[in-house]
């Protein structure tokens, strides 16, 4: 058996994507293996029961910490049961423990399974980009390719993508000491977005701010631009803002009306950290 096993950074369950997973990939034998969201009283499973914008909320009025915690070992291996051909897309092992713990989980499968075949994909992003390389497995999966050169097609995709965003607020990235707590409060204060990319490690590099969403669509499509896009498939995740969704996609199509361009309502992970009002944008 084929299976495709993601954790719940990449936006799998979103309301947006539902219609067309089901008629796209409905024969697909796919497990979203959930990360925790959590404050000092409340715990959120990422899975697709969750009410996003229920969290959001709470999330916003919590005083204390919030954080988040990774997939176990038995969650991935949960998720592995029955394959034989196992392909495995996690968030950034720049930003999270979920590639390693998905990779303990792999020794542990294979120990009991010799005969079955793991490839684990550290996205080096999250949301959107996890999602182009389920998209272009499940591809490799429907024209026949082998395991071997599927992997191979997709390991040598990834290098050509890229992740942008345009964040309004920075303080769950601070708290957990994913940003620098000056930069988040100062964008914060100034009422600024900000503007970054993934870097080549998975972490997070800002590359500007700027005031409004308008400048910020202009600001993302100079640096698809000057990152050599020229039109491939864009998605982008939005965090309770679809006219934000919407403006950046209509400023890619606008240029590139060939382009192969989704929006969508972002889920708990990637809404956590984008928080309310933030865009993540993946491209090829």
């Amino acid at each position: 058996m084929i299976k495709f096993v993601l954790d719940s950074a990449s936006d799998y369950f979103s309301s947006g994507l539902a219609e067309r997973n089901q008629k796209k990939y409905e024969d697909l034998n796919v497990q979203v293996v959930p990360l925790i969201l959590s404050t000092q009283e409340r715990t959120f499973i990422d899975d697709k029961k969750l009410d996003v914008s229920e969290m959001i909320s709470i999330m916003e009025n919590h005083k204390g910490r919030s954080y988040t915690a990774c997939p176990s070992m038995d969650g991935w291996l949960s998720a592995y049961e029955g394959g034989d051909e196992i392909f495995v897309i996690t968030i950034t092992s720049g930003l999270s423990g979920t590639y390693n713990s998905a990779m303990v989980a792999r020794e542990e499968y294979l120990a009991e399974h010799p005969e079955a075949k793991i490839e684990v994909f550290d996205s080096l992003s999250t949301g959107p980009e996890m999602y182009m390389i389920f998209e272009k497995l499940a591809e490799g999966v429907e024209k026949g390719l082998s395991f071997e050169e599927n992997t191979k097609v997709v390991r040598e995709m990834m290098p050509k993508m890229q992740t942008l965003f345009s964040l309004k607020s920075l303080h769950n990235l601070a708290e957990n000491g994913r940003v620098n707590k000056l930069v988040a409060s100062a964008v914060g204060a100034l009422g600024l977005s900000i503007i970054g990319k993934a870097s080549t490690e998975g972490t997070i590099e800002p590359i500007g701010k700027c005031r409004g969403e308008k400048k910020a669509v202009a600001t993302i499509c100079a640096q698809l631009e000057k990152d050599g896009y020229r039109g491939g498939r864009v998605r982008i995740c939005h965090v309770e803002n679809p006219g934000f969704g919407k403006m950046m996609a209509d400023a890619i199509l606008e240029k590139y009306p060939e382009a192969d361009v989704l929006y969508y309502p972002a889920r708990g992970l990637c809404s956590f950290y984008a928080e309310r009002g933030g865009i993540i944008l993946g491209c090829e």
